[in-house]
């Protein structure tokens, strides 16, 4: 059967993507703009337009937007759609407070220090807006159109599209702001990418054991965590087995070592890296009475 994606619009979506609106508009006015370090993207071609034509960004990345997302609408949802529209007047909303907010943080004219704080909250607002789904348009509405008519990835059109923006603006910044420019990105795409996959990290555990049956009752028992029993063939006996799969926290490892030495010290033992876990015991509590019996398939 198909699975039907959900297009309806939520408030807890709405109300992150804003926050996540704020905070990279927090970010960009406050260490980028204030430090002369450049950007990518819409965000960077907006710096530039300011430095170049005094034109303040809250209403440049609105004018850029706009006829990009008359190309691009046929190529986003009903959602994405509304997220986009919604995300680029948000962020425009907010870049127009913040230029009129008397804030500054007194970094002591530190550019090392700058980049890095411009990459820790951009990027966090930034992760925090695609985690629930929202854009705030440009490039990546130009990557996706190059993606649908040249079969160019989107990756590689982002990639390009920021080198190219990043260039030109060396017509405002020098070379010195350039490179901490950079050291911004990097640390803004790091942690873009850890908000995307996840501030809980989880550990899978494969383990091939004849003792099996007693390794699950403990971890269910004394652990309640969800333990999934999957058949396996030995690649040399072709004989069935059983594997036993369970995801913990990284602080529970210990308890499901000791678990499996307490049955079978010469138990195979393959640990994951989790890079999020949803569901019972992770995304929200355990019900401490015996609900991870429920689990066990």
């Amino acid at each position: 059967m198909t699975q039907v994606q959900d297009e309806s619009i939520k408030l807890v979506d709405l109300v992150m993507i804003g926050i996540g609106c704020a905070t990279m508009a927090f970010s960009l006015v406050v260490f980028n703009i204030a430090n002369h370090l450049a950007d990518g993207g819409i965000s960077g071609i907006t710096l530039i337009i300011r430095a170049l034509f005094g034109l303040d960004p809250a209403y440049s990345t609105i004018l850029i937007n706009a006829p990009l997302l008359l190309i691009g609408w046929r190529f986003l949802g009903k959602q994405s759609l509304i997220y986009t529209i919604y995300g680029t007047l948000m962020l425009s909303l907010f870049l127009w407070i913040w230029q009129r907010v008397p804030i500054s943080i007194d970094l002591h004219n530190d550019l090392l220090l700058s980049s890095l704080a411009a990459g820790i909250v951009g990027g966090s607002g930034s992760g925090l807006l695609y985690r629930y789904g929202g854009t705030t348009g440009g490039t990546d509405i130009v990557a996706r159109i190059m993606e649908r008519f040249r079969g160019v990835p989107m990756g590689q059109t982002l990639l390009w599209l920021d080198v190219i923006v990043l260039l030109i603006s060396l017509v405002y910044i020098d070379v010195r702001h350039m490179s901490y420019t950079l050291i911004y990105s990097y640390i803004f795409s790091r942690i873009v990418n850890f908000m995307q996959a996840g501030a809980y990290a989880a550990r899978g555990l494969i383990i091939v054991s004849e003792h099996y049956q007693a390794i699950t009752n403990d971890i269910m028992d004394q652990m309640e965590r969800g333990v999934s029993l999957i058949t396996s063939e030995g690649g040399y006996s072709h004989q069935p087995r059983k594997m036993i799969y369970v995801v913990v926290s990284p602080h529970e490892l210990h308890q499901v070592r000791r678990i499996i030495n307490k049955h079978d010290t010469r138990a195979f033992v393959s640990v994951i890296s989790v890079t999020e876990a949803l569901g019972e015991g992770f995304s929200f509590e355990i019900p401490h009475h015996g609900l991870g019996k429920i689990f066990h398939r």
